[in-house]
């Protein structure tokens, strides 16, 4: 475990290799799973907000979810999440024509139409943060469905917080993720 600033950091960021292979997985991540995607409380608010402009975006099915069950939802563990279809995918799921899972939060994203791009929790995915009273842990989470990902990592040489580099510099800022560099150089001089 590695302290940058007030988090600890898993040294499988480093070690792991991981490249999403998404013709390979097709998105799984957003189908399989027992619960949605975690949420910060900020950002099931932000999804209330968003949803008559995400709603064009998304499946029936998700429409249909998000309507009866709410933009979010909280666990029976306290935590909030995206609701789920059928307690399967992600209600905020699309698929494409080739079977691919992807976001529709993220599609109203790119077209412009919201200033959300996704829960930070997909964006970080494979890493996990768990938030404790003074500081975070950021995790790697292994998961059988990802083993393409990590085998295109492992032939692409890319570790898991370079991959991640945009989503942990959203999280936790450039000046956090400099620190992080800085250490794996540290490890690994060339």
């Amino acid at each position: 475990m590695y302290a940058i600033q007030h988090c600890l950091v898993s040294d499988e960021l480093f070690s792991r290799k991981f490249v999403c292979d998404l013709q390979a997985c097709k998105g799984a991540c957003c189908v399989e799973g027992d619960g949605g995607a975690p949420l910060t409380e900020k950002e099931a608010i932000q999804l209330e907000e968003i949803y008559e402009e995400v709603k064009p975006y998304l499946t029936k099915k998700g429409i249909q979810s998000i309507e009866e069950q709410g933009s979010s939802i909280r666990e029976v563990s306290g935590d909030l999440s995206t609701p789920l279809v059928d307690q399967k995918e992600c209600a905020y799921v699309v698929f494409e024509s080739d079977g691919l899972a992807s976001c529709g939060i993220e599609k109203a994203w790119k077209d412009g139409k919201v200033n959300f791009r996704k829960p930070v929790s997909c964006h970080l995915y494979p890493v996990r943060i768990s938030e404790y009273e003074g500081f975070d842990a950021v995790n790697y989470h292994e998961w059988s469905i990802c083993k393409p990902a990590c085998s295109c990592g492992t032939k692409l040489d890319v570790p898991v917080y370079r991959f991640l580099k945009e989503a942990l510099i959203r999280k936790y800022g450039e000046d956090w993720y400099v620190e992080l560099d800085t250490i794996f150089k540290q490890l690994n001089p060339s």
